[in-house]
């Protein structure tokens, strides 16, 4: 059962572990409010999610590059 869940959620459950562990390393070593541990943990998730659910980067910084350039590029 828990091979087949490892199986399915794989990439979500690494992203939330790993936004748990900055989350609570962030919470012991100074004093934050439990919905900024909920934050971090929800933020890990959905990062894990978009790797999960598409074949490409999280975020398309080469597309963003290039529209930066296009759109400040002083000599047209």
């Amino acid at each position: 059962m828990w091979r087949e869940f490892w199986n399915i959620y794989q990439k979500r459950m690494i992203g939330a572990a790993i936004g748990l562990f900055f989350g609570l390393l962030y919470l012991f070593v100074g004093f934050w409010d439990m919905l900024f541990v909920g934050l971090l943990v929800s933020i890990g998730y959905w990062i894990g999610l978009q790797k999960e659910t598409s074949d490409g980067p999280v975020f398309p910084w080469q597309r963003l590059w290039y529209s930066l350039l296009e759109r400040f590029r002083p000599f047209k």
